[in-house]
C-alpha cells in the first residue's frame, strides 16, 4: 500500500513537472508571437516610409535600396524564427537581420534629416512617429519574450525538473538580443563642455 502511494506520488509529481514545462514553453512561444505582430507592423510601415522619401531623396537611391534589402532579409529572418521560436540558430538569424534593418533605417532617417522639405512632410512625420511607436512596442515585446525564455530555461534547468526536461527533450530556448543595440548600450556617452 505504501509503495502504491509512493508510485502514485511520483507519477503525479512527474506529470506536474511536465505540464509546468509545457506551460513555460507555451508562454515564451506566445511572447514571441507578440514580437511577430509588432515586427509585421514595422515591415508594413517601411515601404510607405521609403515611398514618401523617394521623391525627396532621388539621388540617395543606394540608401533606399539598402532599406528595402534589409527589410527583405529581416522578413526572412522572422519567418525562420516564427517556424521555430526559441531555436538558437533561428533567433541569432532574426537578431542579425533586425540589426541590419535597424542600421539601414537609421541611415535613412539620418539622410532625411538633411532635407527640411522631407522632414516637414506630413506623411513622413506621421510614418516616422508610427515607426518610433512600433519600435517601442517591439522593445517591450522583446523584453517580455526574453523574460519568458529565462523563466522557461530556469524551469527546465533546476533539479528535479531537469530530469523530466532532459528525458522529454525540452531543449534550451534562446534570447532575442539585437547585436547593434547591445553594443550601443555598452558605449558610454561622451559629455564635453
Amino acid at each position: 500500500m505504501i509503495l502504491l502511494v509512493l508510485v502514485i506520488g511520483i507519477v503525479v509529481w512527474a506529470v506536474g513537472q511536465y505540464n509546468g514545462l509545457i506551460a513555460a514553453r507555451n508562454a515564451f512561444r506566445n511572447a514571441f508571437a507578440q514580437i511577430d505582430v509588432q515586427l509585421q507592423r514595422r515591415f508594413e510601415l517601411i515601404p510607405n516610409l521609403v515611398e514618401t522619401a523617394k521623391g525627396y531623396l532621388a539621388h540617395e537611391r543606394q540608401t533606399l535600396e539598402a532599406v528595402i534589402a534589409a527589410r527583405g532579409a529581416a522578413m526572412a529572418g522572422l519567418a525562420a524564427a516564427h517556424a521555430s521560436p526559441g531555436d538558437p540558430a533561428a533567433m541569432a538569424q532574426l537578431a542579425s537581420t533586425q540589426g541590419q534593418l535597424n542600421g539601414a533605417l537609421g541611415r535613412l532617417l539620418a539622410v532625411a534629416e538633411a532635407y527640411p522639405e522631407l522632414k516637414a512632410n506630413q506623411n513622413m512625420m506621421q510614418l516616422t512617429e508610427e515607426l518610433t511607436s512600433t519600435e517601442n512596442k517591439v522593445a517591450f515585446a522583446r523584453q517580455a519574450y526574453n523574460d519568458s525564455v529565462m523563466a522557461y530555461n530556469n524551469r527546465r534547468e533546476v533539479f528535479p525538473a531537469s530530469l523530466i526536461a532532459n528525458n522529454f527533450r525540452f531543449g534550451p530556448a534562446a534570447l532575442l538580443e539585437i547585436p547593434a543595440e547591445k553594443a550601443q548600450m555598452r558605449e558610454a556617452p561622451q559629455v564635453r563642455f
